[in-house]
């Protein structure tokens, strides 16, 4: 049976973690989308509603 290589399996696991942290800093550059009525706070009811019973 073969030995496992862990220094293989050490890299890959620093080039995915290298990957992913690339990928997301690209998001973060890269301006959202804006959507209609983003900022704006949904509406609040001054008094609830009755509950029928």
């Amino acid at each position: 049976m073969a030995k496992p290589n862990y220094q293989f399996e050490k890299r890959q696991r620093e080039q995915q973690k290298k990957q992913k942290k690339a990928q997301k800093a690209q998001r973060k550059a890269q301006p959202a989308p804006a959507a209609p009525d983003a900022g704006a706070a949904p509406e609040l009811r001054a008094t609830p509603e009755p509950r029928a019973e």
